[in-house]
């Protein structure tokens, strides 16, 4: 082992910030070997005899050199295994403590991404709750634009009625007779002067003459439902024949002109509808002659089969 070896390796070792292992074993592996060079020269010193001790004998100056650098190198060699022990203790409690708060970032990493799936899960539902309503809205929407649109032909409908009847009716207009338009519905008001005599349900001829124009159109609009109305005043009926009183005489008035219009063959029958109210509807006072008048009448209640609209409001 020559000076210049011992040298470098002492270099490699102090200039090294971190010891490997591996070094650290070569480095024990190295001073091994000075250790038996060591007791090699010890051992040629005592066959020399000692007789080199004391006077500057190049081989004792050798092996007290190699001594001197023995203890320097240990030294250099404890304080670098000093340094690797403290190196790799921070190692381990830097990698445990990494470990510990890798695990710490992982759990709460997979709480995160459990919330965040949990969030995207109730977004989705919100969106396909709102996309559902969205649609819902949409054919609502168009339902009640078909309903507007089925209103409005019912409109133009009944106005086109309330046209046909007045001009089928104009010559009895003035005479006890008025058409008129309400709240979707075409109202025909007969007082009883133009239709019987007092006390009588049989349709005098000019009566019939009206009943007859007016189921001329009935029967151009089978589409529309037939309400006829009986109606008297309030003077109790004092006629003779099968009725009681006023309420009978009434229906029994309906029943004729229900009869009267189903001559006409255009007219179905499950169109109409007679019903008497006797005096119970009054459109005038009773007090006076003209107000009686008035509400002894025959009233037709024209409205629309409302069949298609009742069906699209129940989807609504």
């Amino acid at each position: 082992m020559t000076k210049n070896l011992i040298l470098l390796i002492l270099i490699a070792v102090v200039s090294t910030s971190c010891v490997s292992t591996k070094m650290y074993d070569e480095l024990k592996a190295q001073n091994q070997i000075l250790k038996q060079e060591n007791r090699d020269l010890m051992a040629r010193l005592d066959e020399a005899g000692g007789s080199g001790a004391g006077t500057g004998d190049p081989l004792q100056n050798q092996v007290d050199r190699l001594q001197s650098e023995k203890t320097a190198l240990a030294m250099d060699l404890q304080a670098s295994k000093s340094k690797y022990d403290r190196l790799k203790e921070s190692y381990d409690a830097l990698e445990a403590n990494s470990s510990s708060a890798l695990t710490d970032n992982l759990e709460r990493n997979r709480k995160l991404l459990e919330q965040l799936e949990a969030k995207e899960k109730e977004l989705a539902a919100e969106a396909l709750r709102l996309e559902t309503l969205e649609r819902q809205l949409q054919d609502r929407s168009q339902r009640v634009a078909e309903l507007e649109g089925i209103i409005a032909a019912n409109q133009a409908r009944m106005n086109d009625l309330k046209t046909a009847i007045s001009a089928a009716l104009a010559q009895f207009e003035g005479n006890g007779l008025t058409v008129e338009q309400r709240d979707g519905k075409v109202y025909v008001s007969m007082e009883n002067k133009l239709l019987f005599e007092s006390g009588s349900w049989a349709i005098n001829s000019r009566g019939a003459s009206a009943i007859d124009a007016l189921g001329t159109v009935l029967a151009k609009n089978p589409q529309i439902a037939v309400l006829i109305e009986g109606h008297t005043d309030n003077v109790a009926y004092g006629g003779n024949g099968n009725i009681e009183n006023n309420w009978d005489l009434s229906t029994k008035r309906a029943t004729s002109v229900v009869r009267l219009l189903l001559k006409n063959g255009g007219i179905e029958p499950i169109n109409l509808t007679a019903a008497g109210k006797g005096p119970h509807a009054p459109v005038a006072e009773n007090s006076t002659a003209g107000g009686r008048s008035k509400n002894r009448r025959i009233e037709v209640v024209l409205t629309p089969k409302l069949d298609e609209l009742a069906k699209m409001l129940e989807d609504i």
